[in-house]
């Protein structure tokens, strides 16, 4: 495991200013900080904060908000609730903009100057990841004039329909740097080594993310033909076991700075997979769900003690989700599989092909999929192939008679919400399928409404004439999930 060092991503922010943010000539000189630095650490720096941003508010307040983990305490508490105020936003927002669209601007100059293509492929891979993470949590946003603060302190904000057409083309310009051949990428690229085939990959499945969203689905089933083709090429964030340097993210804010302030009480996505949930449980005589609900989950906690909590277990025995030194899921194969499922229903291929990718996705979790070595207990995992049976009325899947393709919909809808665990896919899903007939259906966590977006930054607000006008809030719903 490649120890990531925090002091390298926070000596990278001193050469960026915030991209949204009207900056008084000279404010940040400071001779104890860097003023320059070379493209293979601006290359590592961007990519450390891609992680920050997928793994911070977007993981955690999405987790909350979609059913897979409850506020219990605190602030938390009152996030969960929905009582959430922009200020709250100020540092995820900084870390899009200032961590990684700024730094991959330079970065994207230094490899130009270098001619090294490859570099400049995945510089624009890891930059597409953090700006579509922004638009898919908070929809319009700064996009062309953002991280050009000589030329535009306060860069106008885009249409979250401009801004996907922009993404899908920068993730084209990537797949053609790939394709060139051109240019060597070693050690600093801390995902893949500069394998040029995974980022590739990595590319087209962040395309067929783009567009599922977008409801192209003809287009999503293309991009997913050329995307993650196996686990290993699945895009994760690494970590270690250095304190305040490289632990998983969640395992620090649950285990040290928020302690006991999210749990998993009540929580929708443990009445999925808990098989003592009698009533709501997922599983049936072809699907045994405990391993997966056990590596999620502990169900005596000792961060919030006695309680269900996330899983953050750190032993050789037992490596929850969130264990101290757990990769964290960004782009996967997980991803990618069911999304060729999906697209194949949606678009037209039928049935049967949509069948065939679910059970392509079934036979790697029947095989130990992405659950950690420790969870991988005989007996408490299966996932046989379904039949097209299993979906007709009265069949395994299909007890309230439903057609068979919304049977096999609402499978598969269901089984991309809880491999999604962890990340923000998690809310996009619901918010996607919300008004659908079927998918993944939950309930407010308080009042009448579920919320849509995340609110501007604060500091945003004040410092950017051109912030959006009025603000929305956080129940207004964005375009793509409209």
């Amino acid at each position: 495991m490649r120890r990531i060092y925090k002091s390298l991503y926070i000596a990278l922010l001193s050469l960026t200013f915030g991209s949204c943010e009207s900056i008084v000539d000279n404010l940040n000189t400071d001779p104890n900080n860097p003023t320059d630095a070379p493209a293979n650490l601006l290359l590592t720096g961007t990519q450390l904060a891609n992680m920050a941003v997928q793994e911070g508010m977007a993981s955690r307040l999405g987790t909350i908000w979609s059913g897979y983990l409850t506020g219990a305490d605190r602030q938390w508490r009152d996030y969960f609730l929905y009582n959430v105020s922009a200020g709250v936003y100020d540092t995820d927002w900084n870390t899009v903009f200032r961590g990684t669209h700024a730094n991959a601007l330079i970065g994207i100059a230094k490899a130009t100057e270098l001619g090294n293509r490859k570099m400049l492929g995945i510089i624009k891979v890891v930059q597409a990841n953090s700006l579509a993470t922004a638009t898919e949590l908070w929809g319009d946003i700064p996009f062309s004039e953002a991280g050009r603060i000589e030329e535009f302190a306060n860069p106008k904000f885009e249409s979250q329909k401009d801004v996907y057409a922009k993404l899908l083309a920068l993730l084209d310009e990537a797949i053609a740097d790939f394709d060139s051949g051109i240019g060597t990428v070693g050690a600093e690229d801390i995902h893949f080594g500069g394998e040029a085939t995974r980022w590739k990959q990595v590319a087209y499945t962040l395309k067929a993310r783009l567009l599922t969203d977008l409801k192209q689905y003809d287009a999503a089933y293309t991009a997913a033909q050329n995307g993650i083709s196996a686990y290993a090429n699945s895009l994760y964030g690494p970590h270690g076991t250095t304190t305040n340097i490289n632990e998983n993210h969640f395992y620090s804010f649950l285990t040290a700075q928020r302690t006991g302030d999210i749990y998993a009480v009540g929580a929708y996505n443990v009445g999925l997979l808990n098989p003592a949930s009698t009533a709501t449980y997922r599983g049936n005589v072809k699907t045994n769900e405990t391993a997966r609900f056990r590596f999620y989950y502990r169900e005596a906690g000792v961060n919030t003690p006695g309680k269900i909590e996330p899983n953050t277990a750190s032993t050789a025995t037992a490596s929850g989700f969130f264990a101290r030194d757990a990769r964290f899921p960004m782009v996967t194969y997980q991803e990618n599989i069911l999304t060729l499922a999906e697209m194949a229903l949606r678009s037209g291929k039928g049935f049967a092909v949509a069948l065939e990718n679910l059970n392509k996705y079934r036979s790697f979790l029947n095989a130990g999929g992405y659950l950690s070595a420790s969870y991988q207990v005989a007996g408490t995992f299966k996932y046989e192939p379904y039949v097209a049976a299993d979906f007709a009325a009265g069949g395994l899947e299909n007890p309230d008679g439903i057609s068979a393709d919304n049977a096999l919909l609402r499978e598969i809808l269901q089984e991309r919400y809880v491999s999604f665990y962890g990340q923000h896919l998690g809310w996009n899903e619901e918010r996607r399928t919300r008004r659908e007939a079927v998918g993944v259906k939950i309930q407010p966590n308080s009042g009448t409404q579920l919320p849509n977006r995340f609110i501007y930054s604060q500091n945003e607000l004040n410092s950017n004439p051109n912030s959006p006008k009025p603000v929305p809030s956080t129940f207004d719903a964005m375009a793509i999930y409209q």
